[in-house]
């Protein structure tokens, strides 16, 4: 007998990927242009900001976060890397709520997570999107935050933009034409 399935168990929009992957070239172009990329074990992934996409965009309301999937020929045959992109498509699903606000973040797995056992491909994706979201609370701070936040920045220390380089140089050093 057929059951309609019942609505507590069907995963709710929050778990969903679908509003949450980049689908355009031009979206991977951009996130591959303004990051850099980073190395675990069984996989290389990047993560770059979003572009501010329109001022109807506040400080209140960030962007969604996209993440994207890359399944080269590389990795095997077709069936193999399907099923590469299932499995982490699955982990992602699993943590969607952990995915960096107002960034884009890039998959590219490695072989070996067609034979990894789903709760170590899992823990290692939770880890990254740990890191993903460190790294994108580093980027989002002010550079005049971070700097008056270092550990080096002592008190009297002066930062290269408050300094004026033409009032350090020694009188008769290069503002004047010579004969």
């Amino acid at each position: 007998m057929n059951t309609p399935p019942n609505p507590a168990q069907r995963p709710s929009a929050s778990q969903s990927l679908t509003d949450a992957r980049l689908r355009k070239h031009a979206g991977y172009q951009r996130a591959y242009a303004s990051s850099r990329k980073r190395q675990s074990a069984s996989m290389s992934w990047f993560l770059a900001p979003q572009q501010a996409a329109g001022a109807d965009r506040s400080p209140d309301h960030p962007a969604a976060s996209r993440v994207g999937l890359t399944a080269g020929k590389v990795l095997g045959k077709a069936h193999e890397r399907n099923r590469i992109k299932r499995r982490m498509r699955e982990a992602l699903r699993r943590h969607v709520d952990l995915l960096p606000q107002g960034c884009d973040l890039i998959f590219h797995p490695r072989r070996i997570v067609l034979t990894l056992e789903f709760a170590k491909l899992e823990a290692e994706i939770v880890r990254i999107l740990q890191q993903a979201n460190a790294e994108a609370a580093r980027i989002a701070t002010p550079i005049s935050a971070q700097q008056s936040a270092s550990p080096t920045a002592l008190p009297g220390m002066m930062h290269p933009e408050s300094t004026d380089l033409k009032s350090t140089r020694p009188p008769g050093s290069g503002d004047t034409p010579r004969n």
